[in-house]
């Protein structure tokens, strides 16, 4: 079985929490959002996890340092692909897997991550992500299939036409990659898009007109993809949480 990292993006601000705390620290059920991704990298098996932090950075470090995680600074924010590339220093001589997740993901099962691994190290691509469908998929990257089924692109829907809009299969923002190529890739990717970043998953369409393969993998429960935006979203994941713990009949 190959290495696995783990990188978390855990950078952002959160202004729709209507707070200036760093945003994976918002606390679910008396834990900072965060810790919950960490818990999961470590289910997982991942020999190393590194946290991308930005924003008020200092308190991030505090509320986790207990957890053996190692660091990397982005600043200033200029995309997921940036993000990404920042942890570089840290994979210089590593030569497994790295997977991706989002640090204000917190409801992701190890279960779904472990069937995304499965086939990323059976099949053997470049790359593979986890995706899901949504009968209103507004907000989220589209997935692009080709014919075959593989990954054609990922499209954000900034930058989406109306045809692409229409596509149901969501990127979810998690990705596993192989480490050597993926930090080859990043620097090449550029930030001609509306918001003028640098996003992750243009390191897959490189792939793609190279002709590499990418595979995706769909989970059913679209509910553990969702990312935490809103204090109201906070209460339903708490909600959540608590009813994996606590039998349906207790």
């Amino acid at each position: 079985m190959s290495q696995l990292a783990t990188v978390i993006l855990a950078a952002g601000k959160g202004t729709r929490m209507k707070s200036d705390l760093p945003k994976v620290l918002h606390p679910l059920n008396q834990r900072p959002m965060i810790e919950y991704v960490i818990d999961t990298a470590e289910q997982i098996g991942s020999d190393k996890i590194v946290l991308i932090i930005g924003h008020k950075r200092e308190l991030v470090v505090e509320a986790v340092k207990h957890r053996g995680v190692e660091f990397a600074v982005q600043e200033p924010q200029l995309g997921t692909g940036h993000a990404v590339l920042q942890t570089a220093p840290h994979f210089r001589d590593y030569r497994g897997d790295v997977l991706v997740l989002s640090g204000d993901v917190p409801l992701l099962r190890p279960e779904s991550l472990r069937k995304l691994i499965e086939v990323h190290q059976t099949e053997q691509p470049l790359a593979t992500l986890l995706t899901t469908k949504m009968d209103d998929p507004t907000g989220y990257g589209r997935v692009v299939r080709d014919a075959q089924g593989f990954v054609k692109q990922i499209v954000e829907e900034k930058d989406a036409d109306e045809q692409t809009r229409r596509i149901k299969e969501i990127n979810v923002g998690i990705y596993m990659f192989r480490c050597k190529e993926l930090f080859e890739t990043l620097p090449l990717v550029k930030n001609d898009n509306r918001q003028g970043e640098y996003y992750l998953p243009d390191v897959l369409k490189i792939y793609v007109e190279r002709g590499e393969k990418i595979a995706a993998v769909v989970t059913e429960d679209v509910e553990e993809t969702h990312g935490i935006n809103t204090v109201e979203q906070l209460k339903n994941a708490e909600q959540i949480l608590l009813s994996r713990v606590k039998p349906v009949n207790s």
